[in-house]
């Protein structure tokens, strides 16, 4: 079957990484792992690594602002009459906040390796109005001839054909067309970890009494058989503490394995690992037991993960809608980006030292560090400062701060 399965992705030109006309598919070519069952997304939220680790994923990238800035004269500022800022930092759609948005669009990121949006478009000026997300099993995209792409839209009786200007697609890993579906690539790990589960389950709902065999030393009738498995069904399977007694030399043969012979356990310990690798969570951030715990290097654990796997994911949603959602005319004079210092906004220490290196070294005022903190603004508070610790060694004595400087005036007066 997998020699099929490769020879069929060598026929479509190459498997999931090449490009071809038509429809295209981000599945693998053939199995690595003989009759592993394929879960679906369904199957695979309802392993909690999975679940875990989507909602982590999703959750820090959802709750990072995303702004549309105005640019001009080298200079930034927050576009806030814009509709681009209403789009992404207000309401996308009339149904969703944005933290519901890109929650939404991380999801079918993470778990298909695309994720999908229509954007509603301003017929006059093209400017986008409103995103919708497209769930990506309901959506398939199409290389044309001419290499343009469409996407089919799927939902109830109905099929739209949406061109590409009109669709926000955010690809995970892949050949830059689509990205990879992620849950088929990991079906071997997900069939292990299910079945880990499934075996886990049977085994605590028999109350942890292995299947096992009732041996005799003669030849019973169909009735006498009956009998015995009635009167002895639940030593291997129930829900009672009875007391059996075993007459007439008959013995009990456990036949499976006990838990710590399957070494249950550890597999399901292992399992974690495997799905956090694939996910690219720490598992500690899926609470996992078997590794660093919070407090102990759990911030230099983090602030990995944040420039390693958060980082990236913020770029190219940056990109995206740069390219997909701004027309030309908002792209020559507006800009999207996250702000990424929102990841600090739980670390007051960390919050206030970055504000005074930003004040003392003059790249800051007092009032622009008290609005983040959403304080108001104080008199002299706009000034930019700086601290003299540095300065020339020519230019000691020459540098006084005011009240100093008013009083040596005074003792110049008063001589």
């Amino acid at each position: 079957m997998a020699l099929l399965q490769t020879f069929l992705g060598w026929f479509r030109g190459g498997g999931a990484l090449a490009e071809t006309v038509g429809e295209q598919r981000p599945i693998p070519a053939g199995a690595l792992v003989e009759d592993t069952q394929q879960i679906g997304a369904d199957g695979a939220l309802q392993i909690a690594t999975i679940w875990s680790c989507v909602e982590r994923r999703a959750n820090v990238v959802a709750s990072l602002p995303f702004f549309a800035y105005e640019q001009a004269n080298g200079q930034k500022t927050l576009a806030r009459s814009s509709r681009l800022y209403s789009l992404l930092h207000e309401s996308p759609n009339a149904r969703m906040t944005p933290f519901e948005f890109w929650r939404a669009m991380m999801m079918n990121h993470d778990l298909r390796g695309n994720a999908y949006a229509r954007i509603d478009r301003d017929e006059r000026t093209g400017e986008a109005l409103s995103l919708w997300p497209m769930p990506a099993d309901q959506v398939t995209q199409h290389v044309l001839e001419d290499g343009s792409c469409v996407y089919v839209y799927r939902i109830s009786n109905d099929v739209a054909v949406l061109s590409a200007e009109n669709v926000l697609h955010l690809k995970g890993l892949g050949n830059g067309t689509t990205g990879l579906s992620k849950l088929e690539f990991m079906r071997p790990t997900t069939d292990e970890a299910a079945k880990a589960q499934t075996t886990a389950s049977r085994l605590f709902g028999a109350h942890g009494k292995p299947t096992g065999v009732l041996m005799v030393d003669s030849v019973l009738n169909k009735t006498q058989r009956d009998a015995i498995r009635q009167n002895f069904g639940e030593m291997a399977a129930g829900n009672t503490g009875r007391l059996y007694v075993l007459e007439a030399k008959m013995e009990y043969k456990q036949l499976a394995m006990s838990p710590e012979d399957q070494q249950l356990l550890e597999s399901r310990q292992f399992g974690v690992e495997e799905l956090c690798r694939w996910m690219d969570v720490p598992p500690v951030l899926a609470y996992h037991s078997n590794v660093t715990t919070w407090g102990s290097g759990i911030e230099s654990i983090l602030d990995g993960w944040y420039k390693l796997a958060i980082r990236p994911i913020l770029v190219s949603i940056e990109q995206a809608v740069r390219k997909q959602v701004m027309t030309p005319a908002q792209r020559a004079r507006q800009s999207a980006e996250f702000n990424f210092d929102a990841l600090l906004r739980g670390n007051a220490k960390d919050r206030f030292e970055l504000y005074a290196k930003a004040v003392q070294n003059g790249l800051k005022s007092r009032n622009e560090c008290r609005q983040l903190e959403n304080d108001p603004p104080i008199a002299g508070g706009d000034d930019l400062t700086a601290q003299t610790n540095l300065v020339p060694l020519s230019m000691l004595g020459k540098v006084q701060p005011k009240g100093a400087a008013n009083a040596s005036s005074q003792d110049d007066l008063a001589q």
